[in-house]
């Protein structure tokens, strides 16, 4: 019996059905990609099956006693607490307790530094005990791993945090309560690679029962074991193949059409009958007359399909060879600040007319600043470097595509924002009026006059590339064009900047994206080193050095908090045709043997500081909790170093014997 479903379900807003008779059933232990079109319905399906909606007709099938839990789009309003907070919130009783011991642990910190925290110490102890009879530790090693590898801190206060941060907090809340069945709309946006693919390792790893909305090909390759559409209405299976459902999808389109037309025809022989024909007029053959108006109305019930966006890129004049030249740039954040974080050391790139270079490194590492750094006083708010040298070509004309979206004003139209209020558009192809121009990117014209502000992330996005694609320019600069975007007007983009014959600079989390489009890939790979490659992100994968993964025996280790959840493992950079692989030298050899060893000690070692936190008489003595804690996080450091070397020199040991 499917644990969650729906039965001849329809539901509809006033206007065409949303839902009309739609049926799905999702089994225990089925990870189902949901796909459609931007506005097809796929959010309103999700909210009828966790019981947010109702449907107008129909029933919604759950076990009983099942669990759902739901990644929304929009963000709640009344949320609050810090980060930590909300994350274990999901987890009811349990997670509130959590979040208390967690804020209690917190002003210990703080008052073993200034001398005091008695009352916190109590309260420590209290709701240790409490968590004891709980059995809820295991649950909050599972909060702190969902944290630490969405990279969110646990202290910033939620209402603080960006609505990228925010939405990261309600998936880490979503990904901790572990479900009967979860619901994810676009989990993939805001996250970096390595988070998504931690996420997608989580997912598959644990067999979740899951029904996902994604844009992005390769999580959903990589996820989902079947893919249900929702089109015009209809919810359509297609199997477990992405690709299977490409070829299958556009054979059912082109069958469509061939049966519509051979409808259209017969309507036509019809209605020329009836309009002209003698026999029609006298004696009139009701029988032939009534199945004309069965067809009428079949005709006028028909739901063609979605329009496809239409997209041209306005291409300046040719700009010089040379676009950018970078040559031994620093730069720290804040810039100049001692101590300062550094974004870049010592980077050295040329950037030529026509190359399309995609940046990519986590969150935070500074893909967008470095992009800013390279276009400088092209853009209104430029960085200049610490030190060296930027340099630009001539007859530059930048497009940029704005990250955070911040360039639409949210109390304008649609109408009003493509050209600041002007009802015409000067584009390629002659003048257009802003109405037909919009129609072409899937705004009808009673949308064109809705407020920015109440535009879905996908509609704002489709507009933002409206609104781009007005311009002429010859240097493009797309920061995470992807997000929102349905999977076909993201191909329809990719295929436009594939044929885009200037230079393209693009910031993606989207590995599918990156590969299809650019040319060369600059990574941020920590420390402020910057490595290029070429190709796209599987190029740079298979080109990255392994040693690059493996943190030398000599380097300082960085403590890094304790994490339960599958760590990725480096795959060593194979040896290309020709290439003679490098034996073990004598020294490894022995390294690997004492490897298992060395592992195993440090394990030990490990387990021994996770009994001793759990003893109430150390966690009253702050420092000695402190200094508790710094040694775990060593060990963990020097667990995952060991382990990683031993993987390395495995691999090369088993390539060398092959």
């Amino acid at each position: 019996m499917a644990l969650l479903g729906l039965r001849d379900v329809r539901l509809a807003f006033g206007g065409p059905p949303l839902l009309d008779q739609a049926n799905l059933a999702l089994e225990r232990g089925e990870r189902v990609c949901l796909l459609g079109r931007n506005g097809a319905g796929k959010s309103t399906l999700m909210q009828l099956l966790d019981g947010t909606l109702e449907p107008d007709a129909g029933e919604v099938v759950r076990q009983g006693g099942l669990t759902v839990a739901r990644l929304e789009q929009e963000i709640p309003d009344a949320l609050a607490g810090t980060t930590y907070d909300v994350v274990a919130g999901g987890l009811g009783e349990v997670g509130r307790l959590l979040a208390r011991y967690h804020d209690a642990s917190h002003r210990v910190a703080v008052g073993a530094a200034s001398g005091g925290g008695d009352a916190a110490l109590r309260e420590l102890d209290r709701l240790h005990h409490q968590l004891d009879a709980a059995g809820a530790w295991q649950v909050q090693t599972r909060v702190e791993t969902v944290l630490e590898h969405l990279a969110l801190d646990p202290d910033l206060p939620f209402a603080a945090g960006s609505g990228g941060r925010k939405r990261q907090a309600l998936l880490a809340r979503a990904l901790v309560r572990q479900p009967d069945v979860l619901l994810l709309d676009e989990p993939t946006n805001h996250l970096d690679v390595e988070a998504i693919e931690w996420m997608e390792e989580f997912l598959v790893g644990r067999a979740q029962t899951l029904l996902f909305v994604t844009h992005d090909r390769a999580f959903l390759r990589r996820v989902a074991t079947r893919i249900v559409e929702l089109d015009r209405g209809r919810l359509a299976d297609w199997g477990s193949d992405y690709d299977a459902y490409l070829v299958r999808k556009r054979e059912a389109l082109d069958a469509e059409s061939r049966q519509w037309a051979e409808f259209d025809r017969k309507l036509a022989a019809e209605e020329r009958w009836v309009g002209t024909s003698i026999t029609a007029r006298r004696t009139r053959n009701e029988g032939r007359v009534r199945a004309l108006e069965a067809m009428r109305r079949e005709r006028a019930a028909r739901r063609q399909q979605p329009g496809a966006v239409r997209m041209q890129a306005q291409e300046g004049e040719r700009s010089g060879r040379l676009v950018i030249e970078a040559r031994g740039v620093d730069f720290a954040y804040p810039a100049g600040a001692a101590g300062g974080r550094p974004i870049v050391r010592g980077l050295a790139t040329t950037i030529m007319r026509g190359d399309r270079v995609g940046f990519v490194g986590p969150n935070g590492s500074g893909k967008t600043t470095l992009v800013r750094l390279l276009l400088g006083e092209l853009v209104a708010e430029p960085l200049a470097p610490d030190a060296g040298t930027v340099r630009h070509g001539t007859g530059l004309q930048l497009a940029y595509f704005d990250q955070l979206r911040e360039r639409l004003d949210p109390d304008r139209t649609v109408f009003d924002s493509i050209a600041d209020g002007a009802d015409w558009v000067e584009l390629p192809a002659g003048r257009r009026h802003v109405s037909g121009y919009l129609q072409e990117f899937l705004f009808p014209p009673d949308r064109a006059r809705t407020p920015v502000r109440a535009l879905s992330g996908g509609e704002r996005n489709r507009l933002l590339l409206a609104r781009l694609f007005t311009r002429t320019f010859n240097l493009l600069v797309l920061d995470e064009p992807t997000n929102d975007l349905d999977v076909e007007t993201l191909e329809l983009l990719e295929a436009l900047l594939v044929e885009y014959e200037g230079t393209l600079l693009v910031v993606s989390h989207d590995r599918a994206f990156l590969d299809n489009v650019v040319t060369s890939t600059l990574v941020m790979e920590g420390a402020g080193r910057v490595g290029e490659y070429v190709g796209g992100y599987s190029d740079w994968v298979r080109q990255r050095p392994a040693v690059a993964a493996i943190p030398p025996q000599s380097a300082p280790k960085t403590p890094k908090a304790p994490k339960a959840g599958p760590a990725a493992t480096p795959t060593p950079a194979a040896a290309t045709p020709g290439e003679r692989r490098r034996r073990l030298s004598f020294k490894e050899t022995r390294e690997l043997a004492e490897l298992p060893d060395r592992i195993d000690a440090a394990e030990r070692a490990r387990e021994a500081v996770y009994a001793s936190l759990a003893d109430p008489a150390l966690l009253r003595d702050g420092a000695a909790a402190a200094a508790a804690k710094a040694r775990l996080a060593e060990l963990d450091a020097e667990v995952e170093a060991l382990t990683l070397r031993w993987e390395a020199l495995e691999t090369l040991a088993a390539e060398v014997g092959a």
